[in-house]
């Protein structure tokens, strides 16, 4: 079959692999759709960040090259003899995250995690033999095209409720990536009264808009520290830092009220210079998240089906998979009109 399998830094190939021998406890998922992930395009630009190069990933057993893609749904075609909850037929959405299971996710949901897609084989591909526990039903309410988003829209809301943002809330977030636009529809969705978009491309911003941003600030035009600050006097309640940049980080600080929250879901190409006393001298609080729980990952689902969160809009693209590197990876790179992008697998509905 054919995959976007990664072997280096701006090196992902198109190519044909072998699906490996289905487990007992795994089913065969005949991939629909599948979405290309900021981190994907970090492993693309700068990576290894997160595949395991030379040794294998203790959780997964696998190693470069491997298969991407950790956003995706589809429909399973083979279950393995110890699968009991699915069935063939059955429309799934994959949950990449692998743990221990030592500890309850509500406890530490980092409990040695891993990723499907990254840490192992994924998505990028016609099948993809996942686990049982990482699959979810896909309610009927629900297109497979729609429920690719779930991943990263499960990004979203966890962070959105780690924040511990409350109806009425002011809202400034920092970076209008595809998160960052995907915090928006969980922030607007969760009762903020003012959301603050600030980026330096205006495309991006438009989009934002879109997305239910009530205000956008040019941050290359205009100071966006100051900007917000006029807007909302005393600083928003809680801000979400999602560029991963230095500059963006203590604008995010300074722009929170004294006491108030900074939650990180930004990936950091490389270490930033900041000093703690920003903290200090206003009791800001900062927490961060890249990882969501099962019951956040099945919230999504539920909240996407019924309405009332509503992730579409931040689509930009369909494209097939041998058009992955050239319309998908190197677009997000170089085009600032583009968000997400899926990838039409089996284009199944």
């Amino acid at each position: 079959m054919k995959a976007a399998v990664w072997h280096g830094e701006k090196d992902i190939r198109v190519e044909d692999v072998e699906l490996r021998p289905l487990k007992e406890n795994e089913v065969k998922v005949k991939v629909a759709w599948a979405g290309i992930c900021g981190s994907d395009l970090h492993e693309y630009q700068e990576g290894p960040v997160f595949i395991p190069v030379g040794e294998e990933n203790e959780f997964t057993g696998e190693k470069a090259p491997l298969t991407m893609g950790h956003e995706f749904a589809g429909v399973i075609e083979e279950v393995g003899s110890k699968v009991t909850k699915y069935k063939a037929g059955d429309r799934v959405v994959i949950n990449p995250t692998i743990t221990r299971g030592i500890k309850p996710d509500e406890f530490d949901r980092y409990d040695g995690y891993a990723f499907i897609g990254l840490h192992s084989n994924g998505g990028f591909a016609a099948y993809a033999n996942i686990p049982e526990n990482n699959i979810y039903r896909v309610p009927d309410s629900l297109s497979l095209e729609e429920a690719a988003l779930v991943e990263p829209s499960a990004v979203a809301v966890q962070a959105v409720k780690d924040s511990g943002l409350r109806f009425g809330d002011t809202v400034a977030i920092f970076g209008a990536g595809p998160i960052g636009l995907l915090t928006i529809v969980a922030a607007r969705a969760a009762g903020a009264s003012r959301i603050i978009v600030a980026d330096l491309s205006q495309p991006r911003l438009d989009l934002a808009k879109k997305a239910g941003a009530t205000d956008i600030i040019n941050s290359g035009e205009k100071d966006a520290f100051q900007t917000i600050r006029d807007l909302v006097p005393g600083g928003v309640d809680v801000s979400f830092e999602v560029a991963g940049v230095a500059p963006t980080f203590k604008q995010a600080l300074d722009a929170t009220k004294a006491r108030g929250i900074v939650d990180v879901i930004s990936i950091f190409a490389r270490p930033i210079e900041w000093n703690p006393m920003q903290l200090t001298n206003t009791g800001v609080s900062v927490t961060a998240s890249i990882v969501y729980t099962k019951k956040t990952f099945q919230q999504t689902i539920n909240l996407i089906a019924s309405g009332q969160l509503k992730p579409q809009d931040v689509v930009t693209s369909h494209i097939q998979l041998e058009e992955i590197v050239e319309k998908g990876f190197e677009a997000l790179t170089k085009d600032k009109t583009q968000a997400k992008i899926l990838v039409k697998l089996s284009g199944e509905k």
